[in-house]
């Protein structure tokens, strides 16, 4: 029987090549854009769920409270882990995680750039990363332990083997042991390293690190297997009280500690009002939705497409019935030709799989490859498949199988206005989704065309910082010196951070007046001379550091969203203390974007760095100079440095990155978008063939009576395009709520406009006439005689 029915279906789709392709070709796109967003869904939820106790391994996070307002933060003080461990009985291994760096090692005459960080002694406990030599117990014991990857270790000593318990010199200051070599981490971790110094390295380095008033690095904890989380989360609640000398009833600054399990932190990584507001997760959810969506488009074009051929068929039916056929023999055969049309749409789209992933990966910056080896890869293929099937062939089985023998025989075969109005409401759907998709994009590219153009308050063109390591700090004056005298630099500068990213902040500011019942955090960052020119900053009073005013030393420059919080009506000259240290402001700076713009300006404060043994080294190149500027650059910094490799940074790149995510999002949704309409044009493409098919006799009569080719042409196109106009209207709304949710992300952000809607719309009903014009205008040409004598 079912050879039977899949013999009949071929020869159905052998005899309706036309129809077969277009019922093919939107099944297969809409197929590969649900299997690819499936496999981007998938790669980001296995990321950092691969891990052996994973159900007992947490992050920790903080809710601070103060100025009257509540933030949530990953950031904790650098000795979190260890008490932890020594006073929590419920954690098992307790270790904190450094901030990502790029270090130099050498070996012999190879040096080397390695991104890498540090971590406490129990990190491979924590983290089960694979270890080919050495052991979880021991590799991050003692303060010269140093663990690297495979890769390292063949790049420095030709074998995992080899490396084991070899010396390698650290930024030329300092040599490591290496007491274990780990496997390269697999792809869908989210950390990423090459080495991991010891914790005690870092809180050295680092001595703010060992107060509890700070915070920065992340703490991650293993509960034993019989805690509870959630008693253990609400035991920890106030767990730095004790460390900070908190009184609750009277501080103005306070932080209770929670923790949520460490495979669900890069998904949840937003905070609003000191709770999880999204992340990664709701992009997650939304492309997930978009799937699902593209692939029940993709199922309503065949529905409309395969009713479209109903009067075709009816005579087929018809006989059938009379010799028998029982509409469940019927069902079963329309069901068996959908599936067939649809496994066969499935290898296309493994096909057309195979070659854009590559494309795909390029775009997501992942790493994503074909589980064909995986035995639940094929189950899933294998359920889509049969979903698909099923639920694109079900309405046309149950519709064709309707039909009345007699009247089919008789020629008299008309479709009730109620399946009318639900193929019509099916396409209204379509649309309704397609310019959700082209609205959203719209408004996508719009912002990031802000964000490109937005005045930033400095200007990152021509904008390059080195770091400052080995002889370059000692140095430093020379270097100045040296490289203001080269050729294509127009100034020199220096600075604690990255200009792109200040992410220090501290409560520790005092002034005459300040309101002690209130907590404000400060962004800090320390700067050399030279630092207001270099960076393009403009100055509203008072003036930049100067090596001509030796007390500039204990002088600082704030923006207005710090003298607005400070509330000096004059500041230049008035009092103000930094971390116990008092000076004067010296300098008023307008407020410019040193963080991204998903934040607003925060209130800041700069202090005089020209000694600071850290940082980075600022130069703005003149225009068009860069590269000769880079090139006088790298020859210096080789002489001065000798054991170091040159490096350097663009402002305007690093500020890119900033927006990687967003970049990523919008460039899937124009893809997206363009393929859902795509589908939907061929939905109404469908329906323009039904509904041809259902007036051909009205056509000719209408002509017979004196009807021209332009009246007809206009009176079957403007019922296509009302379906349009009414989706439009629908789907607006939506699209507003969709892209003001999205853009509440950002600080700052473009306004939603109303001609991105009548763009979309416009698009959209261009489209939409271009896809039935072709259809309109055939039936508005036939011939009169032929449309009248056809049965």
């Amino acid at each position: 029987m079912i050879r039977n029915y899949l013999k009949i279906a071929w020869r159905n789709l052998i005899r309706n090549k036309t129809h077969t392709f277009i019922n093919i070709a939107g099944l297969s796109v809409g197929l590969v854009c649900s299997l690819l967003i499936l496999l981007w869904v998938q790669n980001e939820l296995s990321t950092d769920a691969f891990f052996k106790n994973s159900s007992r391994l947490y992050s920790v996070y903080e809710r601070q409270y103060y100025d009257h307002k509540v933030f949530g933060s990953y950031d904790t003080p650098g000795i979190t882990a260890d008490e932890m461990k020594k006073t929590l009985p419920e954690v098992e291994h307790a270790v904190n995680l450094g901030f990502g760096q790029n270090n130099t090692f050498q070996v012999g005459d190879r040096i080397l750039k390695q991104e890498g960080t540090s971590a406490g002694p129990d990190y491979f406990s924590v983290f089960s990363f694979r270890l080919l030599q050495g052991s979880a117990r021991s590799a991050l014991s003692s303060p010269v332990s140093l663990a690297i990857s495979h890769k390292m270790a063949n790049v420095f000593f030709g074998s995992p083997e080899g490396a084991i318990g070899k010396t390698i010199r650290y930024e030329n200051r300092k040599n490591f042991t290496i007491t274990a070599v780990f496997e390269d981490l697999p792809k869908n971790s989210s950390q990423k390293f090459d080495y991991l110094v010891n914790w005690y390295n870092f809180l050295d380095e680092n001595s703010w690190a060992r107060q509890w008033g700070n915070q920065g690095p992340p703490t991650y904890i293993m509960l034993r297997a019989d805690a509870d989380p959630a008693k253990f989360e609400k035991k920890i609640s106030h767990f730095l009280d004790t460390y900070s000398n908190v009184n609750r009833k009277t501080a103005t600054f306070i932080i209770d500690l929670g923790i949520i399990r460490f495979d669900q932190r890069y998904l949840h990584g937003n905070f609003e009002g000191g709770k999880f507001s999204g992340g990664r997760i709701e992009y997650v959810r939304l492309f997930s939705i978009v799937a699902i969506f593209i692939l029940l488009i993709a199922c309503i074009n065949f529905m409309n497409l395969t009713t479209a051929r109903s009067v075709k068929r009816a005579r087929e039916i018809g006989v059938r019935k009379v010799v028998g056929a029982l509409r469940s023999s019927l069902i079963q055969q329309f069901i068996s030709e959908s599936l067939l049309v649809t496994s066969i749409a499935v290898i296309i789209a493994l096909l057309l799989l195979v070659l854009l992933l590559p494309l795909f990966n390029q775009v997501t910056q992942k790493e994503i490859s074909l589980p064909f080896n995986q035995l639940s890869f094929w189950l899933k293929l294998v359920g889509i498949t049969l979903i698909t099937g099923l639920v694109s062939g079900s309405y046309p089985a149950l519709f064709l199988s309707s039909f009345n023998p007699v009247k089919v025989l008789k020629g008299a075969t008309k479709v009730n206005s109620g399946s009318a109005i639900f193929r019509k409401g099916l396409v209204v759907f379509q649309f309704v989704l397609s310019v959700v998709l082209i609205t959203g994009t719209i408004i996508i590219s719009r912002q990031m065309n802000y964000i490109q153009s937005k005045n930033l308050g400095y200007d990152r063109e021509n904008l390059i910082y080195v770091p400052l390591e080995g002889e370059l700090l000692s140095k430093y004056d020379i270097l100045k010196g040296e490289a203001l005298r080269m050729s294509g630099i127009q100034s020199v500068s220096k600075i604690s951070k990255s200009p792109t990213n200040f992410p220090s902040s501290t409560g520790a500011v005092e002034w005459p007046g300040r309101d002690e019942n209130v907590t404000i955090q400060f962004t800090q960052v320390s700067v050399g001379y030279d630092f207001v020119n270099t960076m393009k900053l403009k100055v509203l009073s008072g003036r930049d550091f100067s090596k001509d005013y030796p007390t500039d030393s204990v002088g600082y420059l704030i923006n207005e969203a710090a003298l607005k919080r400070i509330g000096y009506k004059n500041p230049i000259g008035q009092p103000l203390t930094l971390f116990g240290k008092p000076g004067k402001i010296i300098g008023l700076l307008k407020d410019f974007h040193f963080n991204s713009l998903h934040e607003q300006i925060k209130p800041l404060i700069i202090n005089a760095g020209e000694r600071t043994e850290f940082g980075y080294m600022l130069i703005r190149t003149q225009p068009g100079k860069t590269r000769e500027a880079l090139a006088s650059m790298e020859h210096l910094c080789k002489q001065i440095n000798p054991s170091f490799p040159f490096t350097y940074n663009f402002s305007d790149e690093e500020y890119q990155k900033l927006y990687q995510n967003e970049q990523t999002i919008g460039k899937l949704s124009n893809g997206f978008a363009f393929l859902a309409v795509f589908i939907s044009c061929l939905g109404l493409l469908g329906l323009a063939m039904f509904t041809a098919e259902q007036r051909v006799k009205e056509m000719g009569i209408r002509k017979v009576l004196g009807a021209n080719v332009r009246s007809l042409f206009a009176l079957l196109s403007s019922e296509f395009l009302m379906l349009v106009v009414i989706a439009l209207f629908i789907a607006s709304p939506i699209a507003w709520y969709a892209a003001d949710k999205w853009l509440q992300s950002f600080a700052y952000r473009a306004p939603v406009q109303w001609w991105m809607f009548a763009l979309s719309g416009a698009l959209i009903l261009l489209i939409a006439m271009a896809t039935v014009s072709f259809q309109a205008a055939k039936a508005a040409l036939i011939n009169p005689i032929k449309s009248l004598r056809s049965e």
